[in-house]
């Protein structure tokens, strides 16, 4: 069904590790940042919430590995993180100084917009203890070879984060691969964490460097431009009439590059405003394109984690041996319930996940 070689449960302590950050959200709601009296607190970041996504609406047993500084922020953090069950085994405690001069912890602020007013996103993350974390700060023999873990991920986000990070990451994929766990890279291209070091072509110089490593490569429709340099056609024109052919032309080219990937996979959204969106996936294995179902006119209530919750569910395909066609139809059918909740984090069962995989209608369950 797929060349991933996935280690049995029985092996493995975690069916998933993930490296990231994991930043405080502070989300105004319904209204604005520069004009709130009030924010919810939420935890969220990149490559978390695909290991949180696949403990809480999945049930897998997965683990954090990420630093924070030792302050009653990151204590807030981590109680968050406690309340999804991600393990914090590995989770790296930095002394604080008393005003964050040498370290800190993450903020991200976001606003969810509405109809014409896209959604907007302020982060506050510079100088954090994760973005200094350096080679040998974890021990990844004990994490993958004493313990175990059948898949491991990371991204793009982690790797912009500093010089550090990106060696960090290159020396987490290199153990994963050493002990037999499928290693996953969302590409996840954020502007606001290359601008300032090198902006586009140094992203596509780590992310290159970065690919050699990598079984499963994510993203969503720009990341392959964006984060490696690739160019699609179409990618602009709604999605229910998107050019297949071109998509997997640049997959194809991305393959030639990178002939270690075993699935490419990508979300694919057509924004007509910030609410109502035009929500799909395709999954490229084994020489064929799988696509979910296009999902037009989907309704979004915080848009937030839909990518990440598409990977959480993408890769539980794969982890149960349910075959790539099933797995992208449960990751869109889990990215997009993602988005009707807030938070950057999945509020939805396994069950609900079906219903949505099955056509099943939003009519009042009693």
């Amino acid at each position: 069904m797929t060349m991933l070689n996935i280690r049995p449960r029985t092996e493995c302590r975690w069916d998933l590790v993930s490296l990231g950050e994991v930043m405080l959200r502070l989300d105004p709601g319904n209204g604005r940042i520069a004009t709130t009296r009030g924010f919810q607190a939420w935890e969220g970041g990149g490559e978390y919430n695909v290991a949180r996504g696949l403990k809480r609406c999945f049930g897998l047993e997965t683990a954090l590995v990420t630093a924070f500084a030792d302050n009653p922020i990151g204590r807030l953090i981590q109680d968050l993180i406690y309340q999804g069950g991600v393990d914090q085994t590995f989770v790296k405690w930095v002394p604080y100084d008393g005003v964050g001069r040498t370290v800190r912890n993450g903020l991200n602020f976001t606003e969810r917009g509405f109809g014409l007013r896209a959604a907007l996103g302020c982060s506050d993350r510079g100088h954090t203890a994760t973005s200094q974390v350096k080679p040998g700060d974890f021990d990844w023999q004990e994490i993958f070879g004493r313990h175990g873990a059948r898949w491991f991920h990371t991204g793009g986000i982690f790797a912009a984060l500093s010089e550090s990070t990106s060696a960090v990451a290159r020396e987490a994929m290199q153990a994963a691969r050493e002990h037999g766990a499928v290693v996953s890279y969302d590409l996840n291209y954020r502007e606001s964490l290359w601008k300032g070091v090198g902006g586009r072509p140094r992203a596509h110089e780590v992310n290159r460097e970065l690919g050699k490593y990598v079984d499963v490569m994510l993203g969503n429709e720009e990341d392959f431009t964006a984060a490696l340099g690739f160019e699609v056609e179409g990618l602009d024109e709604n999605l229910s009439q998107l050019d297949v052919t071109n998509f997997r032309r640049m997959i194809e080219e991305v393959l030639q590059e990178f002939p270690n990937l075993k699935i490419v996979a990508t979300t694919l959204r057509n924004a007509k405003t910030a609410t109502i969106n035009d929500w799909g996936a395709v999954c490229f294995c084994e020489g064929q394109l799988h696509q979910a179902p296009v999902r037009p006119d989907l309704e979004i209530y915080d848009r937030v984690g839909g990518g990440d919750s598409f990977a959480s569910g993408l890769i539980y395909g794969f982890l149960t041996g349910r075959g790539p066609q099933w797995a992208v139809e449960c990751g869109a059918a889990h990215g997009a319930l993602a988005m009707t909740t807030p938070g950057d984090t999945t509020m939805v069962t396994l069950p609900e996940v079906e219903r949505v995989m099955r056509g099943g209608s939003a009519r009042v369950t009693r």
